[in-house]
C-alpha cells in the first residue's frame, strides 16, 4: 500500500530582493499561503539585494525566511560573481547571452528550493524568471521552466509515492517589464523595498542593464519608481 504524504497547500519563494521577485512573492502571498521565502547568496558581487529579500519578507510575513550562503562564486564565470569584470551598461548583441548570465544558476537555485518545498511539505516554488523583457539568459525561458517542472514530477518522493509532484510556478514569464509593474502595483508591491542594481552601493547606478530594464519597465507602466525619487532627494 502506498503511504500518502501529508503536506500544506503553500510555497516557498525565490526572493532576491528584486522587483520581479518582490511581484512574485506578492502573487503567492495571493495564491499559496503559508509563504516561506528562499534567498541565496551565491557568489554575487554584492549582498545589497539581501537588505531587500529581508525587508520584503517582513512586510509579507512570511512564515519563514532562509538566507543560505552557497558560496559557489568561484566555480560559476560571469560579471556578476568576478568583481574584476565590468558589469555591461549595453544590451548584449541580439543572439549573444550576456556577460551577467551567471551558468546554471537557475538550475541551482531551483533545486535548492525543490528540496526545500519538499521536506517543508509544500506545494509549489515561485521564481520570477521572465522571458520577454529579460537580458537573454537561457533558463529563464518557458521551455526550461517547464523542464524543470517535469523533473520535479520524476526527482521527489512526493510525486512518486504520494502522487504529489511540487509545481514550478513563474507567473511573470511571459509579462513584459511594464506588465510587472502594473501587476505589481494591483497588488501593493512595495516598490521602496527593492532593489535592481548590479552595483550595489547606496543608490541605484541607473546605467546598468538591470536599472535601464527596470527604467523601461516604470516608464512604460506610467509609474514613477519610489527608488529614483527618493535618490534625487538626497544631498550629492
Amino acid at each position: 500500500m502506498t503511504r500518502r504524504l501529508a503536506r500544506d497547500p503553500g510555497s516557498v519563494v525565490l526572493l532576491s530582493g528584486g522587483m520581479d521577485s518582490a511581484t512574485c512573492l506578492a502573487v503567492a502571498a495571493q495564491e499559496r499561503r503559508p509563504v516561506h521565502a528562499l534567498t541565496i547568496l551565491y557568489g554575487q558581487r554584492h549582498a545589497r539585494e539581501v537588505r531587500s529579500a529581508r525587508a520584503l519578507a517582513r512586510y509579507y510575513r512570511v512564515r519563514n525566511h532562509v538566507v543560505l550562503r552557497l558560496p559557489l562564486g568561484p566555480l560559476l564565470r560571469s560579471a556578476l560573481t568576478r568583481p574584476e569584470r565590468r558589469v555591461p551598461r549595453r544590451p548584449a548583441r541580439p543572439g549573444r547571452i550576456p556577460s551577467t548570465y551567471v551558468p546554471a544558476r537557475n538550475t541551482i537555485l531551483l533545486a535548492i528550493a525543490l528540496g526545500y518545498a519538499e521536506s517543508h511539505r509544500l506545494g509549489s516554488v515561485y521564481i520570477g524568471a521572465n522571458a520577454v523583457d529579460y537580458s537573454g539568459y537561457p533558463d529563464c525561458r518557458p521551455e526550461y521552466l517547464r523542464a524543470f517542472d517535469r523533473l520535479a514530477g520524476l526527482a521527489t518522493r512526493s510525486a512518486v509515492e504520494a502522487g504529489r509532484p511540487v509545481r514550478i510556478e513563474a507567473p511573470l514569464v511571459r509579462s513584459s517589464k511594464a506588465e510587472i509593474v502594473r501587476r505589481g502595483e494591483r497588488l501593493g508591491v512595495p516598490w521602496g523595498l527593492t532593489w535592481s542594481c548590479y552595483e550595489g552601493g547606496r543608490r541605484p547606478c541607473g546605467r546598468c542593464a538591470s536599472c535601464r530594464l527596470r527604467a523601461r519597465g516604470f516608464r512604460g507602466a506610467g509609474v514613477v519608481d519610489p527608488l529614483l525619487r527618493a535618490a534625487s532627494r538626497e544631498p550629492t
